[in-house]
């Protein structure tokens, strides 16, 4: 893909601001306009397509819901155990694509969902290099295959996204920002 950003110097760039903000719980604390910039901010290239494991992951903020007490409680209900999202499974198919699922607790039990597959792409938010996970298979349902994840590396191990819905005329409206750490990943 033309226009490629080096994980390098982007990494570079990004590594002090992600650890400084410590991880998933200092992301947590940031507004959707801060977790914006070190979006933008980040990096995507081929080396995210070599992206494997079980990042741990956090829903960060929601549309609409960027203050007051329903804001807090959200938050706090994203960053603890019973939250029903773990995180994605990413798995390396060759070098332009991967593949995923997600990870999903309720109860007791644990579950994988919603496949999906990656590859380098135009981000919608500001026409960068991203990582985009589709999920426009056939396996999911169709409110599932509407969604558009974008993923930019921020720190060595820690990824940011926006979480989109996609309309019918190749545009998608911002819904969430999530975030996934390599460094804290979940057991198997």
């Amino acid at each position: 893909m033309e226009g490629q950003v080096v994980l390098g110097s982007g990494e570079q760039r990004a590594e002090g601001a992600g650890q400084a903000n410590g991880g998933l719980d200092g992301l947590a604390r940031l507004t959707e306009a801060e977790l914006a910039r070190r979006y933008e901010a980040g990096s995507a290239s081929a080396e995210l397509l070599r992206l494997e494991g079980r990042p741990k992951g956090r829903m960060l903020t929601v549309r609409g819901l960027a203050t007051g007490r329903p804001y807090e409680a959200l938050r706090r209900f994203a960053g603890h155990g019973a939250f029903p999202w773990g995180g994605k499974s990413f798995f390396k198919v060759d070098a332009e694509r991967g593949r995923g699922i997600n990870r999903v607790r309720l109860g007791g039990a644990r579950f994988e969902w919603y496949p999906f597959d990656t590859r380098l792409d135009v981000s919608l938010l500001d026409g960068r290099p991203t990582l985009l996970l589709d999920y426009d298979k056939p396996e999911n349902p169709f409110f599932i295959r509407r969604i558009r994840d974008e993923l930019r590396a921020i720190a060595p191990g820690l990824f940011l996204g926006p979480a989109m819905w996609r309309d019918d005329r190749g545009g998608a409206a911002f819904v969430l920002w999530f975030a996934l750490d390599l460094n804290a990943p979940e057991p198997t």
